[in-house]
């Protein structure tokens, strides 16, 4: 029999996190590195929302996810949304993906949401030069 691998992915505004789900013995990394060595701390905690969530059916599987573009807040919920649609695909596991969804929706549906184009004669999509008529 072949060997279960599942590629996913997860993205927010201009991060895309891929990740490769395999069956092994619990290792999660992101970029290479140890998810319990990535820094900043609060992006840490976000990456493991879905790992805490599924704690029993990570010590099976081999996570590795790479993550480039956006800033860090956006790759680690690139990362965590491409986390845990890798799990929910790899167990197969309904009740795994209902409490995923009860926990928040982002884990499994990337976020849509751009950034607005710049418009001429602004400042920004939306913010006008003040006009002055005195």
């Amino acid at each position: 029999m072949a060997k279960k691998v599942i590629n996913t992915s997860g993205k927010r505004k201009t991060a895309v996190a891929r990740a490769t789900v395999q069956k092994g013995n619990g290792l999660v990394r992101i970029n290479s590195k140890p998810v319990e060595l990535y820094e900043p701390e609060i992006a840490r905690w976000k990456i493991l929302e879905p790992i805490n969530i599924a704690s029993d059916h990570v010590s099976k599987v081999n996570i590795d996810v790479s993550v480039q573009g956006g800033g860090f807040m956006s790759q680690a919920n690139a990362a965590r949304t491409a986390i845990a649609k890798g799990l929910v695909e790899f167990t197969g596991d309904p009740s795994l993906k209902i409490a995923f969804l009860d926990h928040d929706r982002s884990l499994l549906v990337s976020d849509s949401r751009r950034k607005e184009p710049k418009k001429p004669l602004g400042r920004g999509a939306r913010k006008k030069r003040q006009k002055s008529y005195r």
